[in-house]
């Protein structure tokens, strides 16, 4: 196992924002950081994407866990967990890495909730073990799945979205590396490039958490990767089997998009959701953006408690 201390300390709360004890497997081969709060008669299992972490759900964990279990998983080079620089940050090893740790956690029955790239990291993980999953929730998250249509939509989403179009660019100039290593001074900008609507949400400690995970360019490896690996094409997609096929696309599905994200743009995304969950409900967000889950806490919160029953 790569022995490395992650960059945030396991007892920073952020001036009382992130209130939850860390918890650590070494299951995935480095330190993985996990919250697992509350009990109850579910089990939700959290999974953030770029650039942030489980501090993206902070508000939904508080009340989510007063009436069910609460895992919230940091990917390798994210949050809480470590950056191992032996390591490559393709989304195929993300979801090596969370069928790890979820096993090692032996989870069943859950509540699948996935943001951003946590979705295809997320839906990596049905397809490998659909006997583990009970119902998939997707919060401004791909659902990829085999759809006949989704390289196009893929591809026809990146030429409208300003963050892939920089990556590209980046990419093709040699910038990428060296801006996305600067994420502790730019992940405001960067997270607004992706989208957030509400400018209230930034005080201090919000800054605070999340430019933690990216004290230096070394420490900024999981966010590079994530890029990079679309620019090159690195990233693989899980491929479903028929067994799989027909066992997920039974589930219970909900998908909550907020409408003014310009990362990830409803008109493609939710018709590749109804393509694998065609009797899944989707749930609109008006005003909210690419992080949904800080626009608007409340709505995401409710919905999928009201969801899950």
């Amino acid at each position: 196992m790569t022995q490395l201390t992650p960059a945030v300390p396991a007892d920073a709360t952020f001036e009382g924002t992130w209130p939850f004890p860390a918890h650590y497997t070494d299951a995935p081969g480095y330190v993985a950081h996990y919250v697992d709060v509350g009990e109850g008669p579910e089990t939700l299992l959290l999974l953030h994407g770029e650039p942030t972490w489980s501090y993206l759900f902070r508000h939904q964990i508080a009340t989510w866990s007063r009436h069910h279990r609460v895992v919230a998983v940091d990917h390798m080079g994210f949050g809480k967990s470590a950056t191992p620089g032996d390591r490559t940050y393709w989304l195929q090893d993300h979801i090596d890495n969370l069928e790890a740790a979820a096993l090692a956690l032996d989870l069943r029955d859950v509540t699948l909730v996935m943001h951003d790239f946590g979705g295809p990291a997320g839906m990596g993980f049905a397809i490998r073990h659909p006997d583990r999953i009970k119902r998939i929730v997707s919060v401004n998250g791909p659902t990829p799945f085999g759809q006949a249509d989704l390289v196009d939509r893929l591809i026809a989403n990146a030429g409208e979205a300003p963050w892939f179009q920089w990556i590209l660019k980046a990419q093709d100039d040699g910038t990428l590396e060296p801006l996305l290593g600067q994420l502790d001074y730019t992940i405001l900008s960067t997270m607004k490039l992706n989208g957030f609507e509400d400018a209230s949400i930034v005080t201090d400690a919000w800054l605070k958490a999340y430019r933690a995970p990216f004290p230096t360019p070394e420490e900024a490896a999981g966010a590079i990767g994530w890029a990079k690996g679309f620019a090159t094409g690195a990233h693989k997609f899980e491929e479903p089997d028929a067994a799989a096929r027909l066992a997920i696309s039974a589930k219970p599905a909900l998908a909550i998009w907020g409408e003014e994200d310009r990362t990830l743009h409803a008109k493609h995304f939710l018709p590749l959701f109804k393509a694998v969950f065609p009797n899944g409900k989707i749930q609109r967000l008006p005003g909210a953006g690419h992080y949904s889950p800080e626009d608007s806490p409340r709505e995401v919160t409710d919905h999928v408690l009201s969801f899950i029953g």
